[in-house]
């Protein structure tokens, strides 16, 4: 049967192989466990209850069984990351230890399921000697991961967790189911309302409720008196720095005019001179000779009022005539 000796590359091949095929299988009995559920919460409508309860056990020992395939999944890949140390060396290392136990231990009861277990746990045998597979399929020495043969025993599940399971699937579907008092003699807590620190999900107490810690002091303010803070000396208030002098001499104070005032002296007799540089009113110091002035009349010898043209009735025959008499007296 361990002929041929061990061959690396064979046992590469078969972990990734059985890493697929449990994916493919813990999907497709989680899709299966959301179908029966539905199946349960009729059963509980039309108030068939033990029929429900044998329904309840079967999912979850479909809940154990993918659960445990996780477990065993996780342990191929880790084999497959440490894979160089089975390579070279000749005993099994101790950080594989536990998961190469539990590879060989769980092929008798999932290799209908996964095929590769068997091919995986021969190649284990040839590298490793068949006294330790034999070990290994009897954990002799306690290596088997605790919770894989938890979840892969033949013991019948708890009755509290058959009602807890009852409970929930009511609650998703909303049906009032009154879980058997009688079920929780084995110390197993109700959920839900019974008891809020369950989880409706998982079926498994959650513990304890976190403690409460007193909020912390702000930023910007002091801790309040009654915090156990060490006594601290007053941190020391930062002193406002002195502006440093400027390189510039000071500007004028108020009041200041950048005009020349009056002589110090008596103030008798002193008549203030003009402003520096503005002549006085009416003088031209421009030198330009002075401009005619214009004539407010519009045209000479216009008459305003009866006879004569205004505003816009002109008289072009008027005009022609005045004219000419000016012509004339030149």
């Amino acid at each position: 049967m361990f002929g041929g000796g061990f061959r690396g590359q064979k046992l590469r091949v078969n972990l990734k192989l059985a890493i697929n095929r449990f994916k493919h299988l813990e999907k497709k009995k989680t899709e299966n466990a959301i179908k029966a559920r539905k199946e349960i919460a009729e059963y509980l409508s039309q108030a068939k209850i033990e029929r429900a309860k044998i329904r309840v056990e079967h999912i979850i020992r479909e809940d154990y069984l993918v659960e445990a395939m996780e477990i065993v999944e996780m342990y191929c890949d880790l084999i497959l990351a440490r894979f160089g140390l089975i390579e070279t060396m000749k005993t099994c290392d101790e950080g594989l230890q536990e998961a190469v136990c539990t590879l060989i231990w769980v092929t008798p009861r999932l290799s209908t399921d996964v095929a590769e277990l068997r091919m995986i746990s021969e190649q284990f045998a040839l590298k490793y000697g068949k006294p330790f597979a034999e070990m290994c399929r009897a954990n002799k020495q306690g290596l088997v991961n605790e919770k894989v043969v938890e979840r892969l025993g033949v013991k019948a599940p708890p009755r509290s967790l058959v009602e807890n399971y009852l409970v929930a699937i009511g609650k998703t579907h909303g049906i009032d189911y009154e879980a058997d008092p009688m079920a929780f003699e084995d110390g197993l807590a109700p959920m839900l309302d019974e008891n809020p620190n369950f989880s409706s999900e998982l079926k498994v107490p959650l513990g304890d409720p976190l403690p409460s810690y007193p909020p912390g002091p702000s930023y910007g303010a002091p801790p309040p008196s009654s915090m156990p803070y060490p006594n601290q000396p007053p941190a020391a208030m930062p002193q406002p720095q002195s502006k440093p002098s400027s390189a510039y001499p000071p500007g004028p104070s108020a009041g200041f005019s950048p005009y020349p005032g009056p002589p110090a002296g008596p103030s008798v007799g002193y008549a203030p001179g003009p402003t520096p540089g503005y002549p006085p009113a009416g003088s031209n110091s421009s030198g330009l000779p002075p401009l005619p002035q214009v004539p407010t009349n519009s045209l000479p010898g216009s008459r305003s009022g009866a006879g004569g043209a205004s505003g816009d009735n002109v008289d072009f025959d008027e005009l022609t005539r005045r004219f000419e008499e000016l012509k004339k007296k030149k």
